[in-house]
């Protein structure tokens, strides 16, 4: 009688180990997506944006670009904001940076 009273004290212990293997294989998936889902979407996004921003930091007079509505013209004057650029002869337009999606290769316009 002894023996059955302390196997029956140890096993809600032995019970409550199996619980957090359990707990945590059932979490295995849920990290898994979020890895996946990291290099997947997040990670290239972030190396898109740093290219982004590395393009508009270097845009210089002269450069020719392509915006974001389609416009295609030289950069003739820059602010720590604003881009001007000129699309047809005596025709500037102001846009902001970030409206710049490409910088052309010269020549092409």
């Amino acid at each position: 009688m002894l023996i059955s009273s302390a196997f029956a004290q140890t096993a809600p212990a032995a019970a409550a180990g199996g619980d957090v293997m359990t707990s945590l294989t059932s979490m295995l998936p849920l990290v898994l997506m979020f890895v996946v889902l990291y290099f997947v979407m997040i990670r290239p996004q972030m190396k898109r944006q740093k290219e982004h921003k590395a393009m508009i930091d270097a845009l210089a007079k002269g450069d020719e670009i392509a915006t974001v509505g389609g416009l295609l013209g030289k950069v003739t004057k820059l602010s720590e904001a604003n881009v001007t650029i000129e699309i047809a002869a005596g025709v500037e337009v102001q846009l902001q940076r970030q409206a710049v999606v490409q910088v052309l290769p010269k020549g092409t316009l």
